[in-house]
């Protein structure tokens, strides 16, 4: 028998970036909650109904008109939704071009223009579509997820072993800069939509591990008291918190979960 104050049954959740590492992990735990999820995800290859009883929409957050189109899918199947979690972002990968992880006094205009139109204007775009039939149904709770790089900058000493085998690298700066800026995104709505009904919360995590570089992960772990990165499942239950009863008192917030990376 589930717990009611986190419970979460019945509900509808709409989770961007859907079928991304993450996002999976998210979408499966609220399905076994019983919630009715909605994975929306530029890389959806067939929309509908899935076998785990998940809602798959192909939708790209940086247009309104396709965010609109999902909405109408989801009331469509469900009603308004009753969650909504902007996860879709992007962030420069290991194997990223050169002149996106060289200095800062290089970084290419066109990849700040990428980064920031998916990961602030995306959610931006999401929470006016999302969160404003949310608004005009009196209830909701939106989980803007930034990132422990929004709240401290990224220590390139962490990097700096990169320099013995090739070119200097640099964790870019658009990551960080988009991810601070939910923050106080996150504080606007929250303040904007409280005699709504909705609740506006930021979910900052730290780095997650995923088979990373060896000597990354000994660098990166060594700044983490809990002396890891995240298990890819252990931000689930902060997830199911925010969007339960649990929390019902709490908006405007910023719960991170980082295993001490920014308490030193």
């Amino acid at each position: 028998m589930s717990d009611p104050l986190f419970d979460l049954e019945g509900r509808i959740i709409v989770v961007t970036g859907g079928l991304g590492q993450l996002g999976s992990q998210f979408c499966d735990t609220l399905l076994t909650r019983g919630a009715s999820v909605a994975r929306l995800d530029c890389t959806v290859t067939e929309e509908g109904l899935a076998e785990d009883g998940s809602l798959h929409l192909k939708a790209d957050v940086t247009n309104r008109e396709s965010l609109e189109a999902a909405l109408f899918a989801v009331k469509k199947q469900w009603d308004v939704p009753d969650g909504l979690i902007n996860n879709a972002a992007l962030d420069s990968p290991p194997n990223a071009p050169a002149e996106e992880t060289g200095p800062f006094e290089t970084y290419p205009e066109e990849s700040w223009d990428t980064v920031m139109e998916v990961n602030a204007k995306g959610v931006f775009l999401c929470c006016q579509v999302f969160g404003g039939a949310m608004a005009v149904a009196g209830s909701g709770s939106i989980i803007n997820i930034a990132s422990t790089y929004g709240l401290v900058s990224p220590d390139q000493r962490i990097y700096e072993y990169r320099q013995e085998s090739g070119p200097a690298f640099f964790k870019p700066v658009a990551y960080a800069a988009s991810k601070s800026s939910l923050l106080n995104l996150t504080r606007y709505l929250s303040t904007y939509w409280a005699g709504k009904g909705v609740r506006v919360n930021t979910l900052s995590f730290a780095g997650v591990f995923n088979h990373q570089d060896d000597r990354f992960l000994e660098g990166y772990e060594a700044k983490v008291p809990l002396g890891r990165m995240a298990k890819e499942s252990e931000y689930n239950g902060a997830i199911v918190f925010l969007l339960s009863d649990a929390s019902s008192y709490m908006t405007g917030s910023n719960l991170v979960v980082d295993g001490g990376f920014t308490a030193w």
